[in-house]
């Protein structure tokens, strides 16, 4: 295994990083301060946008996609530690480099299993940054961990298909350039194979029937960067069977094939997270005293920065060996190695926010500093693409089979 960053990782690396510190952390307040004056908080962000011109003029756009015919064309290797540079402002940094969830998952979807009216009409437009797009899987009334309960119903009627359901916790839905749902749901709820009851179908946001019915909070926050987190209705939506994704009873594989990827590039901008909380203890370590000596000799202080720097270089190379192993025997092959760093990473770098959070004291949970929303981020992703219980549980169930 090489994990050394080749010409063209290097070259990418030194152009993120000095795109980050010349415009990225800069407009962090600013955004903040532009979002204060918007008639809706959901509305684009001036800053927000021009960066995402920036970000194009210097080619660090769609970095994300490994399909050169459409992205950058990088490995997961090669896309790692740009991944984790922009974890580093998880809001905006994805946001105008266009590699942001969900609208990341989504293009790889249709990139891989969508058809060419299709990459036509959704694709190209999502590379472009022109729209935006939700994908919608999660339901309030069961225990969406297990995405065999889901309960939407997706029923052919002729030439049409007519979906009814309720989702909620669907990423990217408030945004007003949010133009296209990915939905999934069940076309045939009593089939024997509970794997492939599900499919998936694009419903336009305009389709009768869509109702975006509320923003859902995360910790009080709305995530606004990346178009919230809403709940949707659909009341016996049509919409055309070449709308189908794939093909019937396929929607649970191409689940699995989004989440794949998915959970990696989280895992990546975690690490960016926990350098930034680092990086911020340190500051903070060195600039204020208290009890006679300056922070940073307080024993405990110290023991928190050394341990989140030996945390943060085990999960790096866990994730490089993921990436790594993704690129050379696939997804599939790397399935221990994706849940293993689904596991560690979130839980290991909520820990090092929280002493970080700590360090700061009243304004480490306040909006003057980035650490509280960070926390809030790292800690719903120990929940989200799968809660820890269910990785641990398949995890487990793996190594147990060795022995039985």
């Amino acid at each position: 295994m090489d994990f050394a960053f080749d010409a063209r990782t290097e070259e990418l690396r030194a152009r993120l990083l000095a795109f980050m510190d010349e415009y990225v952390y800069p407009a962090e307040r600013v955004a903040h301060e532009q979002r204060e004056r918007l008639a809706s908080p959901w509305e684009s962000v001036p800053v927000v946008e021009e960066l995402k011109a920036e970000a194009r003029r210097q080619g660090l756009w769609n970095l994300f996609l490994p399909d050169d015919g459409y992205g950058a064309g990088l490995t997961n290797l090669q896309y790692a530690p740009l991944a984790e540079i922009m974890g580093r402002s998880p809001q905006i940094a994805p946001t105008v480099t266009n590699c942001a969830a969900p609208d990341t998952g989504n293009m790889e979807v249709l990139a891989q299993f969508g058809d060419e009216r299709q990459r036509k009409q959704w694709l190209e437009p999502l590379l472009a940054g022109e729209i935006r797009s939700a994908f919608a899987m999660t339901e309030p009334e069961v225990a969406s961990s297990d995405a065999t309960n889901i309960t939407t119903h997706i029923e052919r009627d002729g030439d049409e298909y007519v979906i009814t359901g309720r989702k909620w916790y669907i990423s990217g839905a408030m945004h007003p350039d949010c133009t296209i749902f990915i939905v999934m749901g069940k076309t045939d709820p009593e089939g024997p194979d509970i794997r492939r009851q599900q499919s998936m179908v694009l419903v336009p946001r305009d389709t009768p029937g869509v109702t975006v019915q509320r923003a859902m909070q995360v910790f009080g926050y709305e995530d606004h960067y990346h178009g919230g987190h809403a709940e949707v209705v659909f009341d016996h939506a049509r919409v055309p069977v070449s709308n189908l994704i794939g093909e019937e009873g396929g929607g649970f594989a191409i689940a699995q094939a989004r989440l794949g990827p998915g959970r990696i590039h989280h895992c990546m901008r975690l690490i960016g997270m926990a350098e930034r909380a680092i990086e911020l203890m340190c500051r903070r370590a060195v600039s204020r005293d208290a009890f006679g000596k300056a922070l940073a000799q307080q024993g405990v202080v110290q023991n928190w920065i050394a341990d989140a720097r030996v945390a943060v270089e085990q999960l790096r190379l866990l994730v490089l060996k993921t990436a790594w192993m993704m690129d050379t025997v696939g997804n599939r092959g790397a399935h221990t190695e994706i849940q293993a760093i689904k596991i560690a990473t979130p839980r290991t770098v909520v820990g090092i926010l929280d002493r970080a959070i700590q360090l700061y004291g009243a304004g480490g949970v306040s909006q003057d500093y980035p650490l509280a929303e960070l926390y809030a981020g790292a800690r719903t992703l120990m929940i989200a693409d799968g809660p820890d219980e269910v990785h641990q549980r398949s995890l487990a169930r793996r190594e147990l089979k060795k022995y039985l």
